[in-house]
């Protein structure tokens, strides 16, 4: 089992992508099914680090996985690989068939 750990801003995102292509009331619904399944985590920020400059819109994923303590950081952007060379604080990425390969060992 795992959890997934998510923040106002990040849910505001998803929110606003789902709408574009599906419209307000299926964004609005997935946000609401999201909010409030058992093993999603909102996770408060209170320090930016600021560790993605090429696109500095991805630090609300790594201030949360850092805020939250997660364990691991699963993206397919290929962006976040510049988190494998900083050595604190420390954010593990994952992509999807690593993520995959983890769940089901």
């Amino acid at each position: 089992m795992y959890d997934l750990l998510v923040t106002t801003e990040i849910l505001a995102e998803y929110e606003e992508i789902i709408s574009r292509y599906n419209g307000p009331s299926v964004s609005h619904l997935f946000r609401n099914v999201i909010e409030n399944l058992e093993n999603v985590k909102s996770v408060d920020i209170y320090f930016n680090w600021q560790l993605m400059s090429a696109d500095p819109d991805d630090n609300k994923f790594v201030d949360c996985a850092i805020a939250g303590n997660a364990d691991y950081l699963v993206t397919q952007d290929a962006h976040f690989k510049l988190l494998k060379t900083i050595g604190f604080p420390l954010v593990r990425v994952l992509d999807a068939e690593e993520f995959k390969q983890l769940l089901f060992q």
